[in-house]
């Protein structure tokens, strides 16, 4: 799904998400500080995307329900945590984002795409709740990976500059 924002919910708070405790990491996020595209080292969303410009959400819905119901056929005795495990859903998720990405810039040419834009500082969940969607948290029906594209931001080069 493509949407056109009304508005870019951005909330430096959002990155500090990623240091809270999860089960079996007690220090958040193992890519916090680690990986290019994640925080802090990761740019703000409003540093690469012009948000004074038309901002669309490109929205993958993954049939998360589905997706346990198979892993709990094929694995009776899992627990429901096991079930639910992103190792066995976020890849094939991920891909069906990245086609929709792809199609996305056919069609809009000129745009750039943020892949994870709450490590850019932006409220996905209340940034689509705006525009009219309520993401389910936790999922439990249906699991959303959310990109984020918007036209660069362009940097005028000065004359001192040269």
């Amino acid at each position: 799904m493509i949407l056109p924002l009304p508005k870019v919910e951005l909330d430096l708070r959002v990155r500090a998400l990623c240091l809270r405790p999860y089960p079996n990491h007690a220090h958040g996020c193992p890519n916090y500080g680690r990986k290019l595209g994640c925080p802090p080292a990761a740019p703000m969303f409003g540093d690469r995307i012009d948000v004074r410009q038309m901002v669309f959400a490109i929205v993958n819905h993954f049939d998360f329900r589905a997706h346990v119901e198979r892993m709990h056929d094929a694995h009776p005795r899992w627990s429901q945590r096991q079930l639910e495990c992103c190792l066995y859903w976020q890849s094939r998720a991920r891909k069906q984002l990245s086609g929709i990405v792809k199609d996305f810039l056919r069609e809009h040419p000129g745009n750039i795409v943020d892949p994870c834009p709450e490590a850019g500082g932006v409220n996905v969940t209340e940034t689509l709740r705006l525009a009219g969607v309520n993401l389910e948290w936790p999922p439990r029906k249906i699991a959303c990976q959310v990109a984020l594209a918007g036209h660069p931001i362009v940097r005028s080069v000065s004359a001192a500059g040269k």
